[in-house]
């Protein structure tokens, strides 16, 4: 998600510090979302990725997969 975000931003020719203040976030959190790191909060992740236009969709687990 990190490099579909990064990819997405540049294409669009913004910098980390516009995507930051776009979504409302510090910059650092930009670049850990695009580095892939844990910890940062679903809500910006998806946020980031909303801005840009790039959608997201829920699978259900299959058989084996953690399914009752």
């Amino acid at each position: 998600m990190g490099a579909a975000a990064r990819l997405a931003r540049t294409r669009a020719g913004d910098g980390q510090a516009a995507a930051a203040a776009r979504l409302g976030v510090h910059v650092q959190t930009i670049g850990r979302i695009e580095a892939g790191e844990p910890g940062v909060a679903i809500g910006h992740v998806l946020g980031l990725l909303a801005l840009y236009g790039i959608g997201t969709s829920l699978q259900e687990p299959g058989p084996g997969q953690g399914a009752p």
